[in-house]
This record gives C-alpha cells, structure tokens and sequence, in this order.
C-alpha cells in the first residue's frame, strides 16, 4: 500500500455525502442525522428531474423497529404516507391454478424444543384431522377475516402499505430537522483520487463540487458511484429469478382496504394489489421472454379494479447484487447495490439494514478494509438468504404447461436452496440461520402453500394420542379465533387511527 492510500485510509470520516434521494437516500439520511448526527456533516444530492422508481409500496415487521429506533410516531407516520396495515401476502394461483395460500407474520401453533408446530399439524392430518395450518395463527385469520387492532400492549405483528413517494418526503422532513443539508442538482461526473480510487467529490451538471469523506450510493439502478464510477461487479441472477420487467399502475380503491398484500400468479408472472388509505398500488413483474411489454400493461390494464390514476410504465431490471456493497470510500443501498424483485416486500427492508450495519461498523477513522469486508459479508449472505426465498416460490410450482412455470420448475436452483427443499420433502425440516429473515414459520408456510409435500415428520409426535390432538387443536384453533373476534375491521381501525389523513384527503 502506498503512502498517499495509507493516509486515506486512516482520515476521519466527517462528510457524509448521500448521492440520491428517494426512499433508499432519506432513509439513510434520516438515520444518520438521528443517530450520528452530532458527529457528522451530512449532505444529500437529488434533483427533481430524475423520478423514482415508486414500486416499493409494501413492507415487512421489521421497518415498525427502525422506527422505533428513529423515535417516529407511528400514527403520524401513518398519516403521512396514507398507510395501512399488511398481516401478510395472500398469493393466489401460484402452486397450481385456483389454489390460495397466505404467508402471514404470524406464529403458527406452539413448537416443542424438539420440533416446530407443523410436525404435530403434519401427524393431526395422518389422524383424520382436517384442518388448514392458518387456523392456528392469528395473523392469518385476522387477514382472511378482514380485521385488525394495534395499541402499544398488542402482540400483532404486523407490517405496512403505504405511498413510497410521501414516505420519503416524511423522512426527509425529519432529515431536515436533524440537520440534513439537501441540494438539488443532477450529478454529471465523480471526481476520483488518482491513486487509491477513493471518490473525492460530485461534479454536477453546473459545475459546482460536492466533496466527502464518505459517500452513499443511492442513485437507483443506474449506480454512478458503486458501479459506473468504482466499477463494482455486478452478479446476476437472472439464471434463478428470470423475471426482467415491471409495470406499476395507481388505481382508485373500489373496496375496502384488507390487511394483507395480494399477489397473483400470471402466465408469465405475477401481479401485486396493495390497498392504501384512498387509492390502490397495482403492478406486473414479468419475464420478456415470455411477455411483450404491450401485452403486458394490456393484461395489468385488463386485470385492475377502479379507475387508472396513472400511466402505465416499463421498468427494466436486472436481478442481482453487487458484489462489493462497500468499496472504497463508497457504499451503495437500495437499487444501487442490487435488485431481488418485490414479491416478498423485502426492497425497504434492505435500505434499512444497509443503513443499520453501516452504522455499527461506521469507519469514525477511516475506511479500513476489515469494516469493509466484514460489511461485505453480512450483506452477501443476507441477500442469498432472501434470494433463495423468493426463488422457491418460481421453483415449486405445479402449473404444468405455462411455459414460463414449467421453466422455474425445471431449472436448476441454488445449492443451499436445493438442501432446504430436500429437508423439508423428506423430513419437514424447516429451519432459519443466525440472522436469517425469513422465520421457519414462513418457510413452511410457502413450502406447503406451493405444494411441497413432506414424505415423513418428527417421530416424537407419534407419542401424542387423537384425544391430545384433538384437545391441542381445538384449544389452539379456539384461541385464536376468540382473539379475531375482538378485532374490528381493518378499514374501521384505520380511519379512526389515521382519522386526521383520511379526513384531510377525502
């Protein structure tokens, strides 16, 4: 190592520039300035001539703890990005034409230390008892009932829906207020050390220079830092998530709005429904292959209630990550670092944890390449994690003769996704690594959803008798609908959460 990178290497980190704005740039901005903000300069770039992607309208649990984290009202919060509550995602014709399933947030039944719930419901079934695995989880029945409450004393986890454009004008309300310099301008070039590499500054379109010490990638898929600029690989993974396109569509809400995300499988694809407080998000992600882009918003246009709020849109992408999230002096978050398509809501959720495990391992005294790797690997084995999760619903499928199905059916998928599937089939063996997202209960509830059929459960439900299953059953199934029936419907709690927000834009 040279000199001149020697002493980059070990300068003080000050100057945090965010290249971007959008969901993925206030989100960063915002925890920052919250969190750092007395130990940081803290500078966004955007310009209101680039637009946002706008997919990313449903989230999962773990956004209400980064909130929580930032000290954010959830009321407020709610009210500002006209949300709604998401017990889950009802996905419809996926394991075969005409079925349904839900992968709710809920916990499912009581585990013993030896074997999760499943094992005992898998044995029930060989003993007559004909009963639905949702049955004994709240948040399920909550969802297929239409209903749902929160207050600081429930237990219901829940996530939410919401408007991705007001959400970031939230965050950069709060951004602003905690010090977050925002300045409008289109980045035209990145000025580089000549030696190590390191960005030194944002040239932008008028000439003026944005310097740094330490610079956040969140320019969307164009990625001018993390890939134009410091030529981070990307790796695809097209081979295993083929769809390539994306075409969202605001429509006026016609019903109620229910607590769960809907997406519905289409001949080469799938199709989202997320109700907001007075509109609905509708969008198609496709594979060319198989779909023309004409075909494709005819179809979204043919399948949607209400009336069009907006045009449809193609957006093209790429499935895959970076394979250096942080190189150099950059990190790149959001769209920037890579793309897993939105089935699973986890875009937002990958923001924040981005933004998280950069604050606990921030480089105070300099970029040193262990944060940086260590950095590097967390990200990487997250995004495998979720990858293999959203590919075993293209995988185990049973729509025989759609081309685009029996394609995911028969390709050849990931390893570690191969040997969690060959787990379950022959032991019904679901499991979740060290800082894993995905639970098991959501494990099982895809793998059953799409049809995986354990040969085989644990042995030691064997030792329960019909009487103890009924008596098991019937308690847990009780308890769990008593609970939903205290519950009122989702709409109702909504407009009286959120009366401020509903009242101002009815």
């Amino acid at each position: 190592m040279n000199t001149q990178n020697s002493k980059k290497t070990d300068a003080a980190v000050k100057r945090i520039v965010i290249a971007g704005g959008g969901t993925a740039g206030w989100i960063a901005a915002a925890a920052l300035s919250k969190k750092l903000g007395d130990l940081l300069e803290i500078t966004l770039v955007e310009s209101d001539a680039i637009g946002t992607v706008g997919v990313g309208e449903a989230t999962i649990p773990p956004l209400r703890t980064f909130h929580h984290l930032l000290g954010i009202d959830e009321q407020e919060f709610m009210r500002a990005t006209g949300a709604t509550a998401k017990l889950g995602i009802a996905f419809e014709n996926w394991g075969r034409e005409g079925e349904r399933y839900i992968h709710s947030f809920g916990k499912t039944g009581t585990s013993a230390w030896m074997c999760d719930f499943h094992h005992f419901w898998l044995r029930g079934r060989e003993m007559g008892f004909d009963s639905d695995i949702g049955e004994f989880c709240l948040e399920h029945q909550a969802a297929e009932a239409g209903r749902f409450a929160t207050s600081s004393k429930s237990n219901i986890n829940f996530a939410y829906h919401l408007d991705a454009t007001r959400y970031a004008a939230f965050l950069r309300e709060i951004s602003e207020e905690h010090g977050v310099t925002r300045v409008e301008g289109l980045i035209q070039d990145v000025r580089q050390d000549a030696e190590s590499g390191d960005i030194l500054a944002l040239i932008l379109d008028d000439g003026r220079e944005i310097e740094g010490d330490l610079f956040i990638d969140c320019s969307g898929f164009r990625s001018l830092l993390a890939g134009k600029a410091l030529g981070s690989e990307f790796e695809d993974w097209s081979h295993w998530l083929p769809c390539d396109r994306a075409v969202p569509l605001q429509t006026s809400a016609t019903e109620p709005a229910m607590p769960y995300t809907r997406s519905i499988a289409e001949k080469a694809g799938w199709r989202w429904r997320i109700p907001l407080q007075t509109r609905v998000g509708n969008g198609l992600v496709y594979c060319s292959d198989y779909l023309s882009d004409d075909d494709a918003s005819a179809l979204l246009l043919d399948r949607v209630d209400g009336k069009p709020m907006t045009e449809p849109r193609v957006i093209r992408f790429a499935t895959g990550r970076r394979k250096q999230t942080w190189k150099n002096n950059c990190v790149a978050l959001g769209l920037a670092s890579g793309f897993i398509e939105p089935l699973e809501s986890t875009s937002i959720h990958l923001i924040v944890t981005g933004v998280v495990r950069l604050m606990q391992l921030f480089p105070f005294n300099g970029a040193e390449p262990a944060l940086r790797d260590e950095y590097n690997k967390q990200t990487q084995r997250e995004l495998e994690d979720i990858r293999d999760f959203i590919v075993l619903h293209y995988h185990v499928n049973q729509r025989h003769g759609d081309p685009f199905w029996d394609h995911c059916r028969q390709m050849a998928i990931p390893d570690s996704l191969a040997q969690r599937i060959a787990l379950f089939r022959e032991r019904a063996h679901a499991y979740q690594n060290n800082d894993e997202l995905f639970r098991v209960d959501s494990w099982v509830q895809v793998m059953l959803g799409q049809g995986l059929k354990p040969q085989r459960h644990h042995p030691v439900t064997q030792m329960m008798t019909e009487q103890q299953m009924q008596q098991l059953q019937t308690g847990l199934r009780s308890q769990v609908a008593r609970a939903v029936q205290t519950l009122p419907p989702h709409h109702e709690f909504i407009q009286q959460y959120c009366a401020e927000a509903v009242a101002t834009e009815a």
